[in-house]
């Protein structure tokens, strides 16, 4: 499947014309008619701006066409020591420290990021 044929798809998902699709990346309307006729290959700013725009797409799929395989990965277990700034409750460490951002990865390659309201 050509880069165009996805950005196709990608347009026909959100129900998007071209020129809503470019308004809501920040590019320019003939910018995203040139990629979709093939007349011009996407820069890496544009797909960047693909990704943080539609999260629910898959960055892989969008560079290859083809669906990455997702090997689960088990996270590494560090055993933390209880110091005198932390105590340990219901089975959860807490310690001085603050959260900045959490992440949810799922199994489609795509993710969340959530950030603490300051």
């Amino acid at each position: 499947m050509l880069i165009q044929e996805r950005l196709q798809l990608i347009l026909k998902m959100h129900n998007l014309t071209p020129s809503a699709f470019a308004d809501k990346l920040g590019v320019q309307r003939s910018n995203v008619s040139h990629v979709i006729s093939g007349r011009n290959k996407p820069s890496l700013d544009f797909l960047e701006k693909i990704i943080v725009n539609f999260p629910r797409v898959n960055a892989h799929w969008l560079l290859t066409g083809q669906m990455s395989t997702v090997t689960e990965v088990k996270p590494e277990v560090k055993k933390v020591e209880e110091t005198n700034d932390s105590k340990e409750q219901d089975g959860s460490l807490e310690t001085n420290s603050t959260v900045i951002r959490m992440v949810e990865f799922y199994q489609d390659g795509t993710f969340k990021e959530y950030f603490p309201k300051k």
